[in-house]
Formats: C-alpha cells, structure tokens, sequence
C-alpha cells in the first residue's frame, strides 16, 4: 500500500486508480488493508478508489462521535475536489457513511453498507473489554469472523494495543454510547440514495435480520448474501464482496 499512501496536512488516505471516485470508511478497529481486495479490483475497473484514516481515536472527545466523523468526511470529499461519490462502509464506517449521507446528500451518488451499524449497536460488544487478557482478546476478534483464521496475530496484536490504552478505551466507549444515540431507524425512510447492502450470512456482532431491517427501512436499496461469512465480508470473502459489488454499481449506472 505503502506508494499510494498519502499524508497531507490533517489527511491521510489511500488512494489508487482514476474514475469514479468510491471513498471506503474503515469500522472501529479496522485498519486501512481491510479493504486491499476492493481497492486492487475496483481500482483497475474504472474506479479512483480513497480510503481515508478516520480521526476515531485523535480528536478530542467532544469530537468523538458519529456526527462529527461524517463531517470529517464531508471536508476530506471537498478537499479532494470531488463533486459527487460512492460511498462505501464497513460496521462504524457503514454508519459514517449512512449518517454522512443523511446530512450530506448531494455529496453521495450511491451507498454501500456490510456488516453496519446505525440500527444495532452491539456492534460495539456487550462486554468490552478485559485490558490486559490476551486470549480473551484474540477470542472477541476471532468471532468477528466466520472463520478463525481470518482474525491473523496482526490483527489480534492490533485491537489487544487498542483495549490497554486507556484514552483509546475512554473514546471506544463514547463512540459506542454515539452510535445509539445517532440511531437511523426514523432517517432511513426519507433517504432514497441509491443503496447496496452486503452482509455475512454469520455475522453475529450485527446479525442478519439488521440487514434485512436496513433493506425494509430504505428505499432504493438491494441486498445481497454472503454464505460461511461473519462482519467483515470484505476481507473474508473479498471476491464474492467484489463480484456482488460489481454487478450492482453495472446494475444502478454508478
């Protein structure tokens, strides 16, 4: 990743290829190479592919929140000069993005949420977390996924760092507490963006059904099925994601 990584100013982001521009929201604990699979596809079918680091852990705790992040989205599409985007979240980015377009819809040409929160926030974990307790911690990630193995020492390594600093927990928490409060059940009806929802047929930190809500919920959304698959079908089916991504956006002219 490392040549198309950018840092400029308050922005760093990721950024390959030249087309339409999708800009990819990163979840809670998940890194920028979650979505290496969609940036090396996409970005070879026509499509500039930016995934910004969100500021979850680096602004200030009136800061830390769902609202305020979408607008940090907001700012980093202007910046960029892009006029209209796709939009494409994960858990926490899912809601990013759903909030962002709340908010912002003229910014959003269409929508992709997998495994998102906004309408179920155990997303968050019900028993967060044991500092200091490594096999409880490579636990909570391995079940994120459908299959174990995904949940690599990197990642693990990743989140057990996130649990034992103090600050980062303080601002998981508050997050956590925003996500319920920012909840878009009442929103989702008047949102008629053009919307993909894919989901884990095992995911179990937001379930199926929240995934069927989301589809009742909005409009102009399509949903599709992932089998053998948890939260993070990007990364642990990432050809299937891209296959089903693909035939959508070919779908709605995006």
């Amino acid at each position: 990743m490392d040549k198309n990584y950018i840092t400029d100013g308050k922005y760093s982001y990721y950024e390959k290829g030249e087309g339409t521009p999708i800009v990819i929201l990163h979840g809670l604990m998940g890194g920028l190479s979650n979505f290496d699979g969609v940036a090396q596809h996409f970005s070879e079918k026509g499509y500039k592919i930016v995934i910004p680091e969100l500021p979850i852990y680096t602004q200030s705790l009136l800061k830390t929140n769902v609202k305020a992040f979408a607008k940090f989205v907001k700012d980093f599409i202007t910046y960029k000069g892009f006029d209209r985007v796709i939009l494409l979240g994960n858990s926490l980015g899912g809601h990013i993005a759903l909030y962002h377009t709340k908010m912002y819809p003229e910014k959003v040409a269409g929508l992709v949420i997998t495994g998102s929160s906004g309408l179920y926030e155990s997303a968050m974990g019900d028993s967060y977390p044991k500092r200091g307790d490594y096999e409880y911690i490579k636990k909570k990630a391995q079940d994120v996924f459908y299959n174990p193995e995904v949940a690599t020492k990197e990642i693990v390594d990743e989140v057990f760092a996130v649990v034992n600093d103090r600050i980062k927990v303080i601002k998981t928490i508050t997050i956590a507490k925003s996500a319920i409060r920012h909840n878009m059940a009442k929103d989702l009806p008047k949102m008629h963006v053009k919307t993909c929802i894919i989901w884990g047929k095992n995911d179990n930190v937001t379930p199926p059904d929240v995934a069927e809500e989301f589809h009742k919920l909005m409009p102009n959304s399509s949903l599709y099925w992932i089998e053998k698959c948890g939260h993070a079908a990007m990364m642990e089916h990432p050809e299937e994601f891209n296959r089903l991504l693909e035939s959508w956006l070919k779908k709605e002219n995006l």
